[in-house]
Order: structure tokens, then C-alpha cells, then sequence
């Protein structure tokens, strides 16, 4: 370290505080990293690896981005789980003595990110802290880039079932990166799920960092609360202790701005319905299973949102549906208001476009960040809240009501901010010139010595010319003395007394004054000190902001609220959505039901409408039968969806809907083998079975697609009928279920449990062809058309002919004649039914080039309907 150049030994000095951190190293208008930092970073973000003498005898390995656009690179380090430093340059370089002051300004992590450029607006990004102790755990959940926070307190019987709940909680916010005490790590499934199902970023913090006196002190000082008692946290504990936490962490990561954090909202799993992982995955909420679009999903039908501050409300909304009927309902009577009013719905959806986050931007200003652009911004955006706010007066609706009382119009900040901030100022404060003119008096005279330097000395020199006579007195100017009076040999002798002689030459004499001396000062100064107190001035506009921190943060939530409401109102009127009833008596009637994915997917196509009916009594249990691909997943799917918007607010596609609150959605469509963890398809399944019969309640609702498939027909059709005596016994579990199923003998439980109907999907048979109706009937199939499916997939027709064959000695009671080799099947016709015609070669063509398993039931339905227009046209 002796051999190292001052600035080598503070790089070092830094870096020693941050071992596991790649150091942005701030060096004029570049941020460099040396040594391994340098290499890794030149890696990962392709940059030429260059060399800096540092006082050793080998050059230290450098690499360096620019300073004004380093974003883009820390969100590229950040995404691939790094932690970026950046070092800051404490002193203006120009005035500094000796060896520039540095230091850390702020950490960024995957779950500390608050610039724009790094954030996806429509959705949170979450930091979470997860305290465990025994079978109960505390988890808090924050975005530190609008400010929200939230905790619960979860209690199980056993450690494994607190590990389902975490699970469940985790994949409900998707933080992206999670602090962990200890303890948490002896739950074997929760650190490999947030590493790979989350891809979030994971830290176990020391024992000592869930203090519980080391927390309540920090959280009752972050919420100006004298105790635990008056911020509802005194029986609380493990709540305490994970804010208290996450608290510490984003104080050592970010260096201030905690001011942003102002409330910690409790919440309890009893408040929204339960979804798993599993659910919530199968029901495609927010993204596809396939390729992880959000086109596809319920959260694509619903967005017609205009602000990033609704987008992200809406997601959360879909995340958590209410269980409250009265909640439901005020949310239901704002969308009906909007809903009838076509043209309040369109005024309300042009006034919101054009608002930008006021949330993000609030952050950035109270944290210190923010610049010029965002305060104008920030300006653009207040300026629409008048006319916002008159379209929300003398409405009837207690939402509607609510939220115009809480939005306000902030007219003082919006007036400050255009009277101190040009129109369309610099990016960086350094640049100076974001100042509007007329908003400081003692700037306004610096920028006008700056522009009218020439006139200044002009008038001056004409001034001196007239004192004292002499004709060719000139003012000049050279770095070494500045500004001077020059007067030639000739009149030297006349120069007054005041001048003071700076410089003899050969030919002439060069004088100063005390009032050329402070006109140089004010012209050469003028420059940094506009710059100076340019930034003054900008820094007081913004802490005056940043001080209303509380009124825009209202705003910005009623704004957010009132976008998903006409949301909601705006996809209801153009899907011919119909209000639900929404109570507590567990019937779920439904008339002329539609799937809203799929039915947007059609693009105008008819949709087949089909009822519902389930209740608590004769209705409990539908068992549904028909031919793969005829449509019973997405009937099911589609009545699980309607479900969750009913609960969330928002009308549903049908005629005529009636909801019981369901206290959670059980979903089990599917399943692949997980290798890595050693189970097999029939392992996964009868796992997600296990859980759901453990966590549901009388109150929930299961949709049970295929289960036993993965075992023999004997063993799968035992289970499949336990599973269904179960869950129909109001004894056991008494759950309104959906069982979609190929075991035809299931049937029978009609007759043997009061409880359980049969339905089907009808078939239109017109000789050796059929035709799915996708509508759903009572009864159950005579047929499954397994044949005719796997033809329709592209299974080679000698496979299809020989099955046939076998199909048919089968059903007569015959044993099955073994083919001999090199010999085709007989293609002799069997009494399995023909589904696909002789023409059509374009829709075979394309119906061979399928792969049914890579296909999700969406898919399938938009697949189906194309390859009926190419079989039209053939």
C-alpha cells in the first residue's frame, strides 16, 4: 500500500468496505473500476480492458463507463445479481486541495433500483425481508421506488406447511431480492425457490440484524412512533424484527431518503383469497405459462390503463382478490357508474394519459436524485389534476366520491416548479442553464455578466476614454494579469491617480483599477457561481417538493385507483361484461359464461357460451368428460377466471352471473417431470393433490384436471375416485369442484353421492363425422375419441389404422393379434368415428406440424380456429 499513488490508496481504503460490490470509482466524467472489478465487469458488459500506473510495478487492469450514462450498465450488472457502489466525487475538482474527497453515495441491488431507465413501470420491484422462527414467520415487503410497504405475520402448525405459505406469499410479489435470518435457511424448498423459480437475488443476514430491540427501536423511529402499541406492532414481533431488518439494510445501501418509507400497511391472508404458485401459474394471471408474455393473459384483457401508477395497482389487484363483499361491492358501484357513462369514461381516460409516475418521480426528488426533466415532469403531470378532479365531482359512487376528495391538485407546486424550472432544462444540474429567468434576481445579474461580458468592458473603456481624455485608451485582457488599461508612452503622463502600473512594455503602459478588478471578478466568476447557485436554487425547489411528500403520495394513490376503475368500466363495456352478484352463499351460477382470454384471442370470432352451476348442496361437484381438446379446460379455467375477476371488481363475460365468495382457487391441470428434484409426473401430480386436500376448505374452489393419469388405469382410477369422495363429503372437505376426467366410470358417482352431476361436451355426429360443440351438457360421453385426437395431431396413419384394430378386438373381448413384422395394419374401418374429412390438405399440413404437448389450452383454441378457416378455404 506504501507503493500506491494517493489516489490508488483511496480507491482501496472504499473498496475494503464493500469486498463483494463492483465499485463505480467516479474520475472526472468517467466511472472506472480497477483490478478484479474491472475484469469481471469487462466481461459482463463487453467493454475494452485497459491498464492505470498506480504506484506498483504492474499497471492496474481498468475499464471505465461515462458518467451520464451508467444506468444502462449498472441495470445490466444489477439483472445478472450484482451489487454496483458508486463512488461519488464529494468536491468540486476544479476547487479542491489536493487529492479529490470520494465516497459511497449509494449501493444499487436488484431490490434497491429506483431509476426509471432500470424499472419495468407496470409492476413493483420488491425487496423482501423474511424473519423465521419455529412455524411462524414475519415478511415485509417494499418497493423502494414508489415507497409502499407491507407485512404480515404468518403462524402454521408445522414448519413444512410454513414453508407453503411463504412460498405462496413470495410468488404473490415476486420480490427480486429477498434478505433471509438464518434460521430460514433450514426450510429446505425456500432458498432453491427464490433462486430459480423467482430468480431473485438472496442474502442471509446475521442473527443480530433481527434484533428485536435493535428493530423496534428503527421502526418506531422510521414511523415517528413512540412505541410498538401505536403503530399496531406490540404483539407483532416477528414483524418487527423482518421491517426492522429490511429497514437497516436500505439505510446502509442508500445513504437517506428512508423519509420515503412513510407507512407500514399490515395485512392478513384472511383479507384476499389464496392462490398458490400452482394457481396462479395455471390460470395464466399476469403472464403465460409458455412464453412468459403478458399477451395472453387475464392481465392483458383487463389493462386499459393509462398511468404506470394504475398498471401497477391493477396487477396487485389481480394478485389479490378481495373476500370482502362490501369491499367488492364499493368497487363494483364506481365500474357501474363508469360503465354507464360512455363519455365520462373517455374524458376520464384522456385526462389520465399524459400523467407520469408520480410515485417514481417522488422518490428520486426525496431521495435527492431526481433532475431538472423529472421536476418538469413531475409539472406536466400536476397540471392535469384540475381537470381530473372536476370530472370525479357529484359523483354517486362512495369510491368515486372518495377518491376525488383525495386527489389533489397541487396548483403551489406546479407554479413553483414553472416558475423556477426552464421548460425543457439540461440533463445533469452541473450544466447549469435549468433556471428560468426572473425566478432569482442574483442570478439573473450573473448570467447577464456572463452574455453582455464585451458590453460591460466597452462601456467602462468609453467611460475612462471621456475621464481622461486620452483618445487611445484600450481595455485588454491576458491570463496572467486579466483585465488592464492600456495607454501608449504618449499619454502615460496623463493617466489619473487612481490607475495603478502593472506592466511597462516598450511601446505603452498597462494599469488597473479597483473597479476593473471587481468587474473581472464578476465577469470571470460569474460562470461557476450561476452554476452554484443554479444548484442552490434547484436543491431548494426540490427539498420544497420533497416536503409534500405526503399530498402528492394521496394523489398519486387516488389517480392509480381511479385508472383501474375505468380500467375495469372500459373492458366491460367493449366484452359486453355483465355486473355479478356477489355474496356469501356459495352458489356460482353463471348464464352463458365466456373465457375473456380466449375470447379476445378469436379477435371477433363466436365464442360457444356455456352456464354454471355449483352451490353447496345438489351441486357441489361437476364431473366433466368429453374428448381431449373438445374444450373441457377452458371451461373449467374460464370459470376459475371469472371467479377471480368477480372478486377483484370487475365485471364478468356473461348473460347473468351470480358468486358466492370463494375463500381460495385450487387449481391442478397438468404436470411435467422435475428431474432435478427426482419426481416423476405421477409424483409431482399427487403432491399438488396432497397440498390442495390439506389447504382447502368447504369455502374454496378446485378445479381437478386429469388426475391418477400417470399411474395404471386401476390405481389412477381408485385415486380419482377417493379424491372425489373427499373433497364431495361435507364431513372431509365439502369444496365446490370441477374433475375433468377420462374415466368414464366415475360416472357413477351420480347416483351414489347426492352432491356430484355429470356433464359433457356435445358431440354433432353426421356420419363417420364429428363435430365438437363446446358446449356443455348434462351427462356423461359415450366416447372419447382418442384415436381421432392423436390423428388430428399427426400421429403417422399406420399407427392410427393399427391402433384402431386393436381397439376394436379389444371391445369385442378378443385377445389382440400381435403384427407381424414389415406387414401395414389392416386398414379395414373400425366403429371408432372419423374426424377428419378427405379434402383439407392445408389444415392437415398444419395440424401435423403441431406439437399438442408444447401447446397451453389458450393456444389450442387459437390454433383450432385458424386451421378451421384453412380447412374452409381448402
Amino acid at each position: 500500500m506504501a507503493d500506491l499513488s494517493p489516489m490508488m490508496k483511496q480507491y482501496f481504503e472504499i473498496k475494503k468496505q464493500y469486498p463483494n460490490t463492483l465499485l463505480f470509482f467516479r474520475l472526472g466524467d468517467f466511472y472506472e473500476m480497477f483490478f478484479e472489478d474491472a475484469k469481471l465487469a469487462s466481461r459482463e458488459l463487453e467493454l475494452t480492458l485497459t491498464g492505470r500506473d498506480c504506484g506498483l510495478e504492474a499497471r492496474a487492469p481498468m475499464c471505465g463507463v461515462p458518467f451520464h450514462s451508467y444506468e444502462s450498465y449498472v441495470a445490466r450488472l444489477v439483472a445478472k445479481g450484482y451489487k454496483v457502489a458508486i463512488c461519488e466525487q464529494m468536491e468540486n475538482p476544479a476547487l479542491a486541495k489536493g487529492l479529490v474527497k470520494r465516497d459511497i453515495v449509494r449501493v444499487i441491488t436488484p431490490g434497491t433500483v429506483m431509476e426509471t431507465s432500470m424499472l419495468d413501470e407496470a409492476r413493483n420491484n420488491y425487496i423482501a425481508s423474511i424473519c423465521v422462527s419455529g412455524a411462524a414467520a414475519g415478511v415485509c415487503f417494499a418497493d423502494v421506488s414508489t415507497g409502499a410497504m407491507e407485512a404480515a405475520q404468518l403462524s402454521e402448525n408445522t414448519p413444512d406447511e410454513l414453508e407453503k405459505t411463504l412460498l405462496n406469499e413470495l410468488a404473490r410479489f415476486s420480490p427480486r431480492e429477498i434478505l433471509l435470518n438464518p434460521e430460514g435457511l433450514n426450510l429446505s424448498e425456500l432458498p432453491d425457490f427464490m433462486r430459480e423459480k423467482l430468480s431473485a437475488s438472496v442474502e442471509c443476514l446475521e442473527e443480530r440484524q433481527f434484533s428485536l430491540d435493535a428493530c423496534t427501536e428503527r421502526v418506531c423511529s422510521q414511523f415517528h412512533a413512540e412505541s410498538l402499541s401505536a403503530i399496531s406492532l406490540a404483539d407483532k414481533p416477528l414483524i418487527v424484527s423482518a421491517a426492522g431488518a429490511l429497514l437497516f439494510y436500505l439505510a446502509e445501501t442508500q445513504r437517506g431518503g428512508l423519509e420515503r418509507m412513510t407507512e407500514l400497511t399490515l395485512y392478513s391472508e384472511a383479507q384476499f383469497m389464496r392462490m398458490d404458485t400452482n394457481t396462479r401459474r395455471n390460470l395464466e394471471l399476469i403472464e403465460t405459462m409458455r412464453n412468459k408474455e403478458k399477451r395472453g393473459s387475464l392481465l392483458w384483457v383487463l389493462d386499459e390503463t393509462r398511468t404506470a401508477m394504475g398498471k401497477r395497482l391493477l396487477r396487485s389487484w389481480i394478485e389479490q382478490p378481495l373476500v370482502s363483499p362490501a369491499q367488492i361491492s364499493r368497487r363494483q358501484n364506481a365500474v357501474e357508474e363508469l360503465f354507464r357513462d360512455a363519455m365520462l369514461r373517455d374524458e376520464i381516460a384522456q385526462a389520465l394519459t399524459g400523467i407520469f409516475d408520480l410515485e417514481r418521480i417522488m422518490t428520486r426528488i426525496v431521495y435527492g436524485s431526481a433532475n431538472g426533466r423529472e421536476l418538469r415532469a413531475l409539472c406536466t403531470a400536476l397540471k392535469k389534476l384540475p381537470a381530473l378532479k372536476s370530472l370525479t365531482a357529484e359523483k354517486t359512487s362512495a369510491l368515486l366520491q372518495e377518491i376525488h376528495r383525495s386527489v389533489d391538485v397541487l396548483e403551489d407546486l406546479s407554479s413553483l416548479i414553472d416558475r423556477a424550472i426552464v421548460d425543457e432544462p439540461p440533463f445533469t444540474i452541473r450544466e447549469g442553464g435549468m433556471i428560468r429567468q426572473g425566478y432569482n434576481e442574483e442570478l439573473d445579474q450573473l448570467k447577464s455578466d456572463m452574455t453582455n461580458s464585451q458590453g460591460l468592458i466597452a462601456a467602462v473603456e468609453a467611460r475612462e476614454k471621456e475621464r481622461t481624455g486620452i483618445p487611445k485608451l484600450k481595455i485588454g485582457y491576458n491570463r496572467v494579469f486579466g483585465y488592464y488599461i492600456e495607454i501608449s508612452n504618449s499619454y502615460k503622463n496623463d493617466a489619473p491617480d487612481d490607475y495603478i502600473r502593472k506592466q511597462t512594455l516598450t511601446n505603452c503602459e498597462r494599469f488597473i483599477t479597483p473597479e476593473l478588478k471587481e468587474l473581472e471578478n464578476r465577469i470571470l466568476g460569474a460562470s461557476d457561481k450561476a452554476v452554484r447557485l443554479e444548484s442552490e436554487l434547484f436543491d431548494q425547489v426540490r427539498k420544497t417538493v420533497a416536503a409534500e411528500l405526503g399530498r402528492v403520495q394521496r394523489t398519486a394513490n387516488a389517480i392509480a385507483r381511479l385508472d383501474v376503475l375505468q380500467s375495469f368500466a372500459a373492458v366491460s363495456a367493449a366484452g359486453d361484461y355483465v355486473r355479478p352478484e356477489v355474496n356469501l352463499n356459495g352458489r356460482l351460477i353463471l348464464r352463458d359464461s365466456r373465457h375473456p382470454v380466449v375470447e379476445k384471442l378469436l379477435r371477433g370470432a363466436p365464442f360457444v357460451p356455456n352456464d354454471v352451476t355449483l352451490d353447496m348442496g345438489e351441486n357441489r361437484i361437476a364431473i366433466i368428460t368429453g374428448p381431449n381438446m373438445a374444450g373441457k379446460s377452458t371451461y373449467m379455467r374460464q370459470t376459475a377466471l371469472i371467479l377471480l375477476m368477480a372478486q377483484i371488481g370487475c365485471f364478468v363475460p356473461a348473460s347473468f352471473a351470480e358468486v358466492g365468495i370463494v375463500d381460495s382457487i385450487f387449481t391442478r391441470v397438468g404436470a411435467s417431470d422435475d428431474l432435478s428434484a427426482g419426481q416423476s409426473t405421477f409424483m409431482v401430480e399427487m403432491t399438488e393433490v396432497a397440498d390442495i386436500l390439506k389447504n382447502a376448505t368447504e369455502k374454496s374452489f378446485i378445479i381437478f384436471d386429469e388426475i391418477g393419469r400417470g399411474t395404471s388405469t386401476f390405481d389412477g382410477m381408485s385415486i380419482a375416485r377417493a379424491v372425489l369422495e373427499y373433497v364431495a363429503d361435507p364431513k372431509l372437505l365439502g369444496a365446490k369442484t370441477m374433475f375433468a376426467t377420462h374415466y368414464h366410470e366415475l360416472t357413477a358417482l351420480e347416483d351414489l353421492m347426492q352432491s356430484v352431476k355429470n356433464y359433457s361436451i356435445a358431440v354433432k355426429k353426421r356420419g363417420d363425422d364429428i363435430t365438437f360443440l363446446r358446449r356443455i351438457v348434462r351427462g356423461g360421453a359415450d366416447d372419447s375419441f382418442g384415436i381421432e385426437v392423436a390423428k388430428l395431431a399427426g400421429v403417422p396413419d399406420e399407427v392410427v389404422r393399427r391402433a384402431k384394430r386393436v381397439l376394436a378386438e379389444l371391445e369385442a373381448g378378443k385377445e389382440v393379434t400381435p403384427k407381424k413384422q414389415g406387414r401395414r395394419a389392416d386398414s379395414a374401418e373400425t366403429t371408432q368415428l372419423v374426424l377428419t374429412p378427405s379434402g383439407g390438405t392445408k389444415a392437415l399440413d398444419a395440424l401435423r406440424s403441431l406439437d399438442v404437448n408444447t401447446l397451453t389450452p389458450i393456444e389450442c383454441m387459437n390454433r383450432l380456429f385458424e386451421l378451421v378457416k384453412l380447412a374452409n378455404e381448402s
